[in-house]
């Protein structure tokens, strides 16, 4: 039964590998076509779900940086609990395999730990966030979470790989009926040795499956009728102060 089994695994082994190959040589092939600058381009435009990606190629830096628009259904106080969640992260947000709180400094900063699941062939990768949060106030309707990478905070866990950047700024402004909107700008630096294929493909599609998937997670009903304590006030566009 096993030998079974392994045969029969090796022909999806053999696909998988066929595809990543493709998706290499779709974005060589981008890449001729439409080279980045310093200016945001537009990457994907989906209507459906009000979600824009933006790419550019900032001087002095590695990879791509990314930025994503989206108009959400959902209120602030889910959002918050979403946040900071740590444990259920891999619920909503791109390829995490384990994620959970290390220290909670006050109600609006946090460092903690999260892992991915890397493409097929290269070693999964681990990274250390410190999460700040900007709360609301009278004259500042809108909520700004700022996400960087302390990647000494702890020791690295081999096999993985400890990513060197996973910096995001994201502002989230309540609107009328129930709608929040969602600006995230990022830069990811995976660390260690990634082929071009798989970072271009990351960096395509990591930030608009985490906006996809926060949109998914804002509707589920456990989220929605939590009764966790939040750490701060928030407020929604019909109340706030």
């Amino acid at each position: 039964m096993r030998k079974s089994l392994k045969l029969l695994a090796l022909p999806l082994c053999l696909l998988f590998a066929t595809s990543s190959a493709q998706a290499a040589k779709d974005d060589d092939l981008d890449e001729l076509q439409t080279k980045l600058t310093n200016q945001w381009t537009m990457v994907k435009n989906d209507q459906r779900h009000n979600l824009k990606t933006f790419a550019k190629q900032e001087d002095g830096k590695r990879f791509r940086s990314f930025k994503v628009e989206a108009t959400l259904d959902g209120d602030m106080a889910s959002f918050v609990r979403m946040i900071t969640d740590f444990e259920s992260y891999k619920k909503w947000s791109w390829q995490v395999l384990e994620s959970k709180l290390l220290k909670k400094v006050s109600p609006t900063e946090y460092f903690f730990y999260v892992t991915h699941d890397a493409p097929y062939g290269v070693p999964d990768r681990d990274i250390i966030l410190r999460m700040v949060i900007e709360p609301q106030s009278a004259n500042r309707p809108f909520l700004t979470v700022r996400f960087n990478a302390v990647p000494d905070y702890a020791p690295e866990r081999p096999p993985y790989v400890r990513m060197l950047a996973e910096d995001m700024s994201a502002k989230i402004t309540p609107l009328p009926n129930g709608k929040l909107h969602v600006i995230n700008e990022g830069y990811v630096d995976p660390g260690g040795a990634m082929p071009s294929w798989s970072i271009n493909f990351v960096q395509r599609n990591a930030p608009y499956s985490t906006l996809l998937g926060m949109s998914r997670r804002l509707k589920q009903d456990d989220l929605i009728n939590s009764q966790a304590p939040l750490p701060f006030a928030v407020y929604n566009a019909d109340n706030l102060p």
